[in-house]
């Protein structure tokens, strides 16, 4: 029998879903879809400032398991830059914190009024 599918956390879906070139023709070289965990690892690991292991645990998985979705996450950014495809982030095996009641820890969209401890490039 299979292992159970674990649910990763995400803490702040996007606030744009739709990134691409400008101008005439702009995605008519496709499209890159990007799931909103691999978003979430991106925003945690290079806005937040999280390492592997702190997102990790942020996202209730396994360092490794952020690591694949890291790396498949700046495969598909690089894509889209380079080939000028546009991006969507839609999609992905995930479920939403559950609020102001529940925040889940630092990263979180919810916690943003509270003191953050001292992180590269994070309130203090």
């Amino acid at each position: 029998m299979a292992r159970p599918m674990k649910w990763r956390r995400v803490c702040q879906l996007p606030q744009i879903s739709r990134f691409g070139p400008l101008g005439a023709g702009a995605g008519a070289r496709g499209h890159v879809r990007m799931t909103v965990d691999e978003y979430e690892t991106i925003r945690l690991i290079d806005h937040e400032g999280f390492n592997q292991e702190e997102c990790a645990l942020q996202m209730n998985i396994a360092r490794t398991t952020v690591q694949g979705i890291y790396a498949t996450a700046r495969q598909k950014i690089a894509e889209s830059l380079v080939n000028g495809k546009v991006l969507l982030i839609e999609g992905g095996e995930y479920r939403l914190c559950e609020g102001p009641e529940n925040i889940c820890g630092e990263g979180c969209h919810y916690g943003r009024g509270r003191q953050m401890r001292g992180r590269r490039g994070r309130r203090e």
